[in-house]
């Protein structure tokens, strides 16, 4: 069994690592406004999306101001870093209570932005695998 684990070890080790993919996902729980913070997130995530990482993004608490169109002009960076990461297979999820609590409207959503619902967000957030970080 040793000799077993020390030659997978070994192959392992020659094939270059693990490769990412669907089977170790990351869901990103974005709970600021602040564009600083907002950035480390979804360039975090889309670096490791790029790697082959399933992503999810979800925008909690005040994250919500950042997918909402109402707030462009302070967000323009970073929705349109979302809008690609979309464009490239991310999925982005909106908290419906932090949207009523910060006065975000369904209508005033980036395109793609799928509320949250314990469906929507546990289907991302329970995934096999997953891992989880917070901004």
């Amino acid at each position: 069994m040793k000799k077993l684990f020390t030659l997978s070890c070994l192959l392992l080790a020659l094939s270059g690592g693990v490769q990412a993919g669907d089977a170790d996902p990351l869901f990103i729980n974005m709970t600021s406004d602040d564009n600083h913070r907002a950035n480390m997130a979804i360039t975090f995530g889309t670096k490791q999306h790029a790697r082959g990482h399933a992503l999810t993004i979800f925008l909690n608490d005040k994250g919500v101001l950042v997918g909402s169109k109402a707030h462009a002009k302070k967000f323009a960076d970073r929705q349109k870093d979302l809008t690609d990461a979309m464009s490239k297979g991310a999925t982005v999820i909106i908290c419906p209570m932090c949207m009523k609590h910060y006065k975000v409207n369904e209508a005033d959503l980036l395109p793609g932005i799928k509320v949250g619902s314990p469906e929507v967000t546990g289907a991302a957030l329970f995934k096999d695998n997953g891992k989880t970080l917070t901004w």
